[in-house]
């Protein structure tokens, strides 16, 4: 799920022709909290807006689609081969859902208009540019709106943080303490995978800027 920057943007596009096809077949087994992500933003809120950075083949979109039927809602993908597959997946919804395929450099809008932002294993491939990512997302918010985060952390295994280099994401620990610099959490947590091997986050809140 991607969204980045010029010679990053190639890079991660060419790895998505490889790894679209295959995505949704392989990334269960170690793409944790997507769902329950979902879950906990309906425990806080019932947005009426919402936009996902780096929707990749829309299953979340599903998922967010189901969770809040009266919500109208954005998916934005720098991957084309991703969002081939999103659109097969999201037809049934018709026009509550809109997809855009562009990289997120900037807010969408000079207003804001969305009441719920969702980062899913996403910005740990956007390297550099994953702090201008969360700013322009909490200029995208509505006051009072969510910013729901879930990603990789980070992991004592040397061997597992090189692997996962390859495949173009950081896992150094680095996304918490941006989001708590610019987000008031209300729900965050971090989760261990496999043992240990690596742990995940998830981080729901409001931007400091906002209230």
């Amino acid at each position: 799920m991607t969204a980045g920057t010029a010679a990053p943007d190639r890079a991660l596009e060419r790895y998505y022709q490889l790894h679209a096809r295959i995505y949704d077949a392989t990334r269960w087994s170690f793409l944790f909290g997507r769902t329950r992500l979902t879950e906990r933003v309906a425990a806080l809120r019932l947005p009426t807006h919402i936009l996902e950075i780096g929707c990749g083949t829309g299953r979340n979109l599903t998922q967010l689609a189901r969770q809040f039927p009266d919500a109208r809602l954005t998916g934005l993908d720098l991957s084309s081969d991703m969002l081939v597959r999103a659109r097969r997946r999201l037809k049934s919804h018709g026009d509550r859902i809109t997809l855009l395929h562009q990289a997120y450099t900037r807010p969408l809008d000079q207003t804001p208009r969305f009441d719920l932002i969702v980062l899913s294993y996403c910005l740990s491939m956007i390297n550099p540019g994953w702090e201008s990512v969360i700013a322009s997302a909490c200029q995208d918010l509505h006051p009072n709106g969510l910013i729901a985060v879930v990603d990789f952390h980070d992991s004592g295994w040397s061997v597992f943080r090189r692997w996962m280099s390859v495949n173009h994401v950081r896992l150094e620990g680095q996304l918490l303490p941006e989001l708590y610099r610019q987000l008031r959490p209300l729900d965050s947590t971090v989760h261990r995978a496999y043992g240990g091997v690596w742990r995940y986050f998830h981080c729901i809140g409001t931007p400091i800027s906002t209230g």
